[in-house]
């Protein structure tokens, strides 16, 4: 109910919201409290960009920094750097702070299904709480798609056999993989303290594919999960070509030298017989989160203005602090 209240503010026309974070989701090391002190974090997929800003200025002109005056079509345009994502953050909102990112729904698609940026994709290969969605069947597909890919993407890092923790905490690691604002910004132990005590979360959101995978022996009345995952050449070369497409570009691109014309096929069957292979695919899913995640925190201060960008990387550099004091044994 807080989440749908705080939605009233808003335009009305999305083709997806959803609210994501520490403030939904409880973290391992917070205190049930500190969730209802958290800022809530929240995405608004639309299908017009330039007609909802325009309408939100209306509605909400007080969220936007000295850009508001530059006009919906400005905010657009700068909207489409980096991951294609426009956050407005430290927004006071029914009593919590809130932060929310809008993004086109066509651009959304695309991460989901090819991880362009893998921004927005890696938040949603993690639990989210679905607050609005309309009857998009290409973008339900791109959401189910976006979760097959993040298991080859995994199976393919895993060794042979291992626990569902270990399958969702690598998982849960995508996104963040060559994310600059993990060396300085995030607490380093986020990927435990997001997976540790929401594996029911994770279970609910991958049980399905994971029952239709033939890799994989999911016993889930026992919580447990058994995987004999196919590390020959052709098992894993099968698992590649089955990757985003962004992704497969940037593997090739760290095996390929320059001037070669070869095609991604055949450089993928090259790297499927690599005992790098696991190594590789971390590699180019780093190079993808790398370059998204510099141009949006270079955005961030634009879009939140310089106070509210100082304030926050504060915020965040507090956080990163006490994860470090509470080191997880």
């Amino acid at each position: 109910v807080k989440f749908r209240r705080v939605l009233a503010h808003f335009p009305q026309e999305l083709s997806l919201a959803f609210a994501y974070g520490s403030g939904v989701f409880r973290q391992a090391g917070a205190s049930a409290e500190h969730g209802e002190t958290n800022m809530l974090d929240f995405v608004f997929a639309v299908d017009d960009v330039v007609t909802w800003h325009m309408t939100n200025l209306v509605k909400n002109r007080s969220h936007y920094s000295f850009l508001k005056f530059f006009g919906p079509k400005k905010i657009s345009t700068i909207q489409r750097y980096g991951a294609g994502i426009y956050y407005n953050t430290l927004v006071p909102c029914n009593g919590r702070m809130i932060k929310y990112g809008v993004i086109s729904t066509d651009a959304l698609i695309e991460d989901l299904f090819h991880w362009k940026t893998l921004y927005v994709a890696g938040r949603l290969q993690k639990p989210v709480k679905i607050l609005a969605q309309n009857e998009n069947s290409k973008l339900q597909a791109a959401l189910v798609s976006n979760l097959k890919s993040a298991v080859i993407a995994a199976f393919l890092m895993l060794p042979e056999s291992f626990s569902e923790e270990e399958l969702y905490l690598q998982i849960a690691g995508l996104s963040y993989s060559g994310d600059f604002r993990m060396i300085i910004g995030e607490d380093r132990f986020k990927v435990q303290n997001i997976v540790k005590p929401n594996i029911a979360h994770f279970q609910k959101l991958y049980s399905s594919i994971l029952q239709d995978c033939p890799q994989v022996v999911y016993k889930h009345q026992l919580g447990r999960l058994e995987a004999s995952i196919d590390k020959s050449p052709e098992g894993q070369f099968t698992q590649l070509m089955a990757l985003p497409k962004t992704l497969q570009q940037k593997i090739t691109a760290l095996v390929n030298p320059p001037g070669k014309n070869r095609d991604v096929e055949e450089i993928l069957l090259q790297v499927a017989h690599d005992p790098d292979c696991g190594y590789l695919v971390h590699q180019g899913i780093s190079a993808i989160v790398r370059s998204s995640s510099i141009v949006q925190s270079a955005k961030t201060i634009l879009t939140a203005g310089a106070k509210k960008s100082v304030t926050y990387s504060l915020k965040k550099l507090y956080k990163m602090a006490k994860g470090e004091l509470k080191k997880p044994s």
